[in-house]
């Protein structure tokens, strides 16, 4: 069995709903920056809204979507594509339905 290329860069806690640290959330907004506007937009406006309410499952979804390059990410993002593969996961589709919601709020 491989480990978890994952289980550094998560937070520590038994429960996926709990909140991920503040640090943890500060890193991936950092990691996030992209080199396609595109990617840049969504993402910041998926943190303006989220970064308070990062659980644990949001933190490992968006750091796997971060390992893609940047036209396999905006195709997931957009709709365009569906997470396949290792991608196929609860916690990646949960952030795409953030991101594709573009406005959580209703506004």
């Amino acid at each position: 069995m491989q480990p978890d290329p994952f289980a550094l860069a998560r937070p520590t806690t038994d429960s996926e709903h709990a909140l991920a640290p503040e640090a943890w959330a500060r890193r991936l907004r950092w990691r996030s920056r992209r080199g396609l506007l595109e990617n840049d937009l969504l993402l910041e406006h998926f943190f303006q809204y989220w970064q308070d309410r990062i659980t644990v499952a949001d933190h490992d979804g968006l750091a796997r979507l971060l390992d893609l390059s940047d036209n396999d990410l905006l195709d997931l993002l957009v709709g365009r594509e569906e997470p396949q593969g290792d991608l196929d996961r609860p916690e990646v589709r949960s952030v795409l339905e953030k991101i594709r919601a573009r406005d959580p709020a209703g506004r």
